[in-house]
């Protein structure tokens, strides 16, 4: 302008006073003014109003020129809010955090990062400050993780920042059971691993054993794992037995702060040899004829398992009483050839395993042999034998009776190898007899033998009154009988008035020899076309080693016979009675009996009669309940009859009908 202008500084509302000015020559004439001037700005301004004017005074004219200056300065620094350092989060949460920063001119732009890397934001603004708000859902990458919030407007070169780092508990995710060899054989040592993934804190690790938990033996480590987390393993030695297959081994990983498990388990294959349950008993018994099963059980791994048979060590063939399947045996009839010992052996691709018992077929005692003729001194030992045969077979199934003999008394018994003996001390002729054996094990009816024991002695004579007499008619033939017990066996002869007669006279007479039994003979002299002179006494001789024993047998014609005799009772019932008698002398002919009795118990009873023939023994029947009975017997020939026999043989019924 010209002439030169006038500037003056309005700043803020006010007036500047000390504002410098320079005038020069314009090029196209006139005069270019120019002012400088500085002015402090106060802190809490965020812009500034500055008015320059340009006066000249002789035109009355000015010209105005307004610009505002934005004041740039940097924010206050970023703080953190929202989480606590030291604080442990469980991943699965919501954890927001806060960062705010006030003051700055522009007001600071608010970036959130985690681990550097930028994340979204809720930002809120105010007049005087900025926040950024970020939502977190944990996981395990936010354990140890930074998160930084970073302030910075146009007055920053750097900008202002803050961090927080992140502590967040998350359990192990899985753990994984490895087992070392992979195959496990009975017999070995296996070592089982546990890993448990990654954790914060380290996981606690606990071994179970079909739901027991395990204390012993047990090797735990830990190394650094993701995110922070410690990865956890533990090692568990075992030695492996053919019982622990099928077990199932587990293995826990517990977050003790999350109260967070996981789990895995792993069943134990074991490869083990064939091995037998162990069976009920050792030794099976069944009674011949019946069914038997047998059925021992072998497990093993691999579980194909093939079985073999044995019995007594040699190989076991099926048979039409035997079936054999695999591991069973099944007799469908049982038969005494099938007792014996009984092996099974189990074989798989790990070995092989045997086990073996006993059958035992139970079968009826049965005496098979007997000591039947034992000849002893009366100072010798006497020892009878019964072999017996059955099963079960001891001592206490074998016994010795014999009627009207003390054995318990007068015996020893033993038993041994299946046989069972009887021993008499200083035996004597009362020894002489039957004894019989009886086996009986409790199967079927008792099986039984005799063995008759002979005592030497001197002859005996038997003086019963029916042998002393004989009779015969004149012209017919006389028997004259001598009876005699005696052992060794013995020899008779025959005198008639002191001379003995010869056995060279067959036209006379003639001898007939028999044995009655073991120890009793008998001589029958015949004496043919009987004469007057043949009639009288005869003496019968018997000998032995030991001695001799003399009879005499009167030879008379015939006659009525003679009372019977020994008259005595066999059994008594409610009704009948049954009675025995020995005959007296025939009178040498044959000879019938007639049996009497009656009541005692009626008033003037009269005899009833039962004529027996020629029966010794004979039962009475149709008596009364519990009644007294009288009885007699007489003889009778078709020369006559004898007398009774004395009235005075009494005999009651029972009392107790059946």
């Amino acid at each position: 302008s010209n002439p030169p202008a006038d500037i003056k500084w309005l700043i803020g509302g006010k007036s500047v006073r000390n504002a410098t000015q320079r005038t020069v020559p314009a090029p196209e004439g006139g005069w270019i003014t120019t002012s400088n001037t500085t002015a402090v700005v106060d802190t809490d301004k965020r812009a500034l109003v500055v008015i320059c004017h340009g006066l000249n005074m002789q035109l009355s004219e000015n010209i105005v020129s307004t610009h505002t200056i934005n004041v740039l300065y940097p924010p206050g620094p970023p703080l953190i809010s929202g989480y606590t350092k030291g604080h442990h989060i469980s991943a699965g949460t919501v954890q927001k955090i806060s960062c705010i920063s006030s003051g700055g001119n522009p007001l600071a732009t608010i970036t959130w990062y985690k681990n550097d890397k930028k994340i979204p934001s809720v930002t809120k603004i105010t007049d005087r400050s900025v926040s950024a708000e970020v939502t977190i859902l944990t996981n395990v990458t936010d354990n140890e993780a930074v998160y930084k919030c970073e302030a910075a407007n146009s007055a920053t070169e750097i900008p202002l920042f803050e961090t927080v780092t992140l502590s967040v508990f998350f359990p192990p995710d899985h753990v994984r059971i490895r087992k070392e060899p992979e195959d496990l054989r009975a017999g070995t040592t296996a070592t089982l691993t546990c890993d448990a993934s990654s954790s914060n804190p380290p996981a606690q690790m606990t071994w179970w054993k079909d739901g027991i938990p395990i204390s012993e033996g047990i090797t735990n480590s830990s190394k650094p794992g993701l995110h922070r987390g410690t990865f956890s393993s533990m090692q568990l030695k075992v030695n492996i037995t053919p019982e622990m297959d099928g077990l199932v081994y587990t293995c826990q990983a517990m977050n003790l702060a999350l109260q967070r498990s996981v789990h895995d388990a792993v069943t134990m294959n074991v490869l083990y040899k064939p091995v037998f349950n162990e069976l009920p008993e050792k030794e099976m018994s069944g009674v011949e004829g019946d069914s038997l099963l047998v059925a021992p059980q072998a497990t093993g791994r691999p579980h194909t398992i093939s079985y073999t048979w044995t019995k007594d060590k040699a190989p076991l063939a099926p048979s039409p009483q035997l079936t054999v399947e695999g591991p069973l045996l099944n007799f469908t009839r049982l038969n005494r050839s099938d007792s014996g010992i009984y092996s099974c052996e189990a074989v798989n691709s790990e070995g092989s395993t045997s086990v073996s018992l006993t059958i035992s077929v139970q079968y009826p005692a049965t005496v098979v042999a007997i000591s039947e003729k034992v000849v002893v001194g009366e100072s010798d030992v006497a020892q009878l034998w019964c072999r017996v045969e059955g099963n079960p077979l001891s001592g206490v199934h074998v016994t010795w009776k014999r009627d009207n003999y003390n054995i318990a008394e007068r015996t020893e018994v033993s038993f041994k190898n299946n046989t069972s003996f009887l021993i008499i001390h200083r035996p004597t002729k009362e020894d002489i007899g039957t004894f019989r054996c009886i086996a009986n094990n409790g199967l079927t009816n008792q099986s039984s033998k005799d063995a008759f024991l002979i005592v030497k002695h001197k002859p005996e004579m038997d003086l019963s009154p029916h042998l002393a007499k004989a009779a015969s008619n004149s012209g017919d033939s006389g028997r004259l009988i001598c009876r005699a017990r005696g052992a060794p066996a013995l020899n008779f002869t025959w005198q008639r008035e002191g001379a003995t007669i010869p056995l060279d006279t067959p036209q006379k007479y003639s001898f007939e020899f028999n044995t009655i039994d073991e120890v009793t003979y008998e001589s029958i002299l015949v004496v043919r076309n009987v004469e007057l002179s043949d009639y009288g006494r005869y003496e019968c001789v018997a000998r032995n080693e030991l001695g001799f024993a003399t009879s005499t047998v009167k030879l008379s014609v015939t006659s009525a016979p003679e009372p019977p005799y020994n008259l005595q009772v066999l059994n008594i019932t409610h009704d009948s009675v049954t009675l025995h008698w020995s005959p007296g002398f025939d009178g040498g002919l044959p000879a019938s009996y007639r049996l009497r009795y009656k009541s005692l118990q009626q008033s003037n009873p009269n005899y009833h009669y039962d004529d027996t023939g020629n029966a010794t023994t004979w039962t009475v029947q149709r008596l009364q309940l519990g009644t007294e009975y009288r009885f007699s017997v007489m003889a009778t020939n078709h020369l006559g009859i004898s007398k009774y026999t004395p009235d005075t043989f009494k005999v009651t019924t029972s009392s107790v009908a059946p």
